[in-house]
């Protein structure tokens, strides 16, 4: 058992109010389970971004220009990252992702499909500094789709950001992906979809602590709760209580009673002008642009030259 895991678990379940980080969701089972969320109806921001990427290829093949190494985070099942082999034609790829067996799983599956292509699978906590000496002379392209920086409030999105530009190095830059503020009925359903898939992937969060920190949580006392709070612009995610208990781990203990919220996740959306301003206060150089027809969602690659 990791020390520093299990510390940074039980803070968290000790803390006024009570959380767990939104990247304890992917086990192998959260990992695949969030494959079938980017399949459902309710969720726009997959089949959108995917759409805005086939649309756009070219335009955004030019912007990025030569791509030494393409370094994909947060990689999962790394089938955004493939379908721009093609028209970026990296040299090298790097998967990062923290569910180490399901990325290294995938990236087998990949370099056969590619094999003139040189890849590495990196399990990466990407709420740590990025840092990667082995690649200091190389042109560098990040790769964030999906919206993922939406997890960041805006604070750590900013130093997020400050970090990929002086890793860039004057090179390179970052492509990324990110959900745009709109109806808030369509963003409602999206994180409560009717088949309850999303339910099971916050509610597997738990069954990834039990493993991790030996705690007891019963599925059984739970259920998924998530809101869009239009004054924070955000989707907030949490677990809620159904009935009073007590969860017990090694050397530790909460009571909960009914009603009671465990935060799992935000999901910030942002305006194109608001993302892009971030991008180039963070220390990137120009950005470029790319959206769908109703306005959903944004692609944008920011050029740290």
């Amino acid at each position: 058992m990791n020390t520093a895991i299990t510390q940074e678990i039980t803070s968290g379940l000790n803390a006024s109010p009570p959380f767990i980080s939104p990247k304890f969701f992917y086990d192998e089972i959260g990992s695949r389970l969030f494959e079938i969320i980017t399949l459902l109806d309710e969720y726009y921001p997959t089949r959108t971004e995917r759409a805005i990427m086939a649309t756009y290829q070219q335009a955004i093949a030019y912007a990025v220009g030569d791509c030494e190494v393409l370094l994909d985070l947060g990689a999962g099942n790394c089938a955004k990252a493939s379908a721009l082999f093609d028209s970026l034609s990296p040299k090298q790829y790097r998967a990062l992702d923290i569910s180490k067996e399901f990325l290294e799983s995938a990236v087998a599956d990949l370099q056969k499909r590619f094999p003139s292509i040189e890849m590495v699978a990196q399990a990466y906590d990407l709420s740590q500094p990025l840092a990667f000496p082995d690649l200091q002379t190389k042109r560098k392209t990040f790769f964030y789709p999906g919206s993922s920086i939406g997890n960041f409030d805006p604070d750590q999105a900013q130093k997020f950001f400050r970090n990929i530009a002086q890793v860039c190095d004057g090179s390179g830059g970052l492509l990324i992906g990110v959900d745009l503020i709109k109806d808030k009925e369509v963003l409602h359903s999206a994180y409560n979809d009717s088949l309850g898939i999303t339910a099971a992937f916050n509610l597997n969060a738990l069954l990834h602590i039990n493993r991790m920190v030996g705690s007891n949580f019963d599925l059984q006392n739970w259920e998924h709760y998530a809101l869009f709070n239009e004054s924070q612009s955000r989707i907030e995610m949490y677990l809620r209580t159904l009935h009073s208990h007590t969860v017990q781990w090694p050397e530790g203990a909460r009571s909960f009673k009914a009603g009671d919220l465990i935060h799992t996740e935000n999901s910030y959306k942002y305006t194109t002008a608001d993302f892009t301003k971030m991008l180039l206060s963070a220390g990137f150089k120009s950005t470029q642009t790319w959206s769908d027809d109703k306005g959903y969602f944004l692609v944008c690659y920011a050029s740290a030259e």
